[in-house]
């Protein structure tokens, strides 16, 4: 019996029935031989963990555009505590950790530069909507690995497209995800918020801070520990009515206050025109698309392949092509 033949059998024990069990996964696209030391989700972590565009998310946009200070969120720190608050409601529920943990992983690899500043920039370009989840499902498919995409199991495929949207996964480990997601991001945002002096703690609404809790730590704990009981007892994935009314009103505070904040999104505007810019440079330009870039994809169209190009840039690397391209070498900054 090999170690991963061990895990597996450990996991028909160890796990709830509601658990998604590696020996039972739907399997990969393309038919590959099993490691013998890693389950087939703990493969899929590995494989998200050393992509090209896992590392770029260190430099993506969460909420504040270049901000003054080294403690801001990225796109990387809020991956890595969606990561954290999915492993510890799976390990609570005695789901399969190791699926929760590679959804996780893979969910934002389709984010934009600059945010959601750039989803709504490739959306008027396009004029269709462009979804970051589906660019992430793009991506782990089709653009990693020269073309040959990660290749990964179809229960993390459809935990990384369902993890925002009208597709749910499948699996429960999908659906902490997307409860994990949006944990994450409204508490670091308004931690965050507050580092750039445009919140207070006494600005969070009464009724929230009551039923949730009064700061950070207190409201993530509140909302972790509802999911667990409230799964564990009602037999599906979800929060206490109160909780989730909660939480959706902490989300429309946020809105208000700071996803449509000007001194958050001042800058969006010009973030928008940078990608457009880029965007109608390469149509008229293709040949000044990367060499390496071109032959790794299937042809899906030139607007198509732009977009992929575009949509996996960082901040600063839009920045520095941008000015590359538009800005006289004399006015450059080193």
């Amino acid at each position: 019996m090999t170690i991963r033949e061990r895990m597996e059998q450990e996991e028909v024990l160890r796990l709830s029935p509601q658990a998604a069990k590696a020996m039972d996964s739907q399997g990969r696209t393309m038919p590959e031989e099993e490691s013998d030391v890693r389950t087939c989700f703990q493969r899929d972590t590995d494989r998200i963990l050393h992509s090209k565009s896992f590392r770029r998310l260190m430099h993506k946009t969460q909420v504040f555009l270049r901000p003054e200070g080294d403690h801001y969120r990225t796109r990387m720190t809020h991956t890595l505590e969606v990561a954290r608050i999915g492993r510890t409601i799976a390990r609570a529920l005695q789901l399969n950790e190791d699926l929760t943990e590679a959804i996780a992983m893979g969910h934002d690899l389709g984010h934009t530069p600059f945010g959601h500043a750039g989803e709504v920039a490739l959306s008027e370009i396009t004029g269709k909507p462009f979804l970051h989840n589906e660019q992430s499902l793009r991506v782990v498919d089709k653009l990693e690995k020269d073309g040959a995409g990660l290749n990964l199991t179809h229960e993390v495929r459809m935990g990384i497209v369902g993890h925002t949207g009208d597709k749910i996964p499948e699996t429960w480990e999908g659906q902490i995800i997307r409860y994990a997601d949006r944990i994450a991001y409204l508490n670091h945002d308004i931690d965050d918020a507050m580092r750039a002096g445009i919140l207070k703690e006494t600005d969070i609404p009464h009724s929230v801070a009551v039923l949730l809790g009064d700061n950070h730590s207190v409201r993530i704990n509140t909302l972790v520990e509802n999911m667990i009981s409230f799964s564990a007892g009602a037999g599906q994935v979800g929060m206490d009515t109160s909780i989730a009314k909660a939480m959706d009103e902490l989300r429309n505070f946020m809105f208000e206050r700071v996803y449509r904040n000007p001194v958050a999104k001042g800058e969006e505007s010009k973030a928008r025109d940078i990608l457009k810019k880029l965007y109608e440079y390469y149509v008229k330009h293709p040949e000044k698309l990367p060499a390496d870039f071109l032959p790794q994809l299937d042809f899906d169209g030139i607007e198509r392949i732009i977009c992929d190009y575009i949509a996996g840039m960082t901040d600063k690397y839009a920045v520095h092509v941008f000015s590359q391209i538009f800005i006289p070498t004399a006015w450059q900054l080193n």
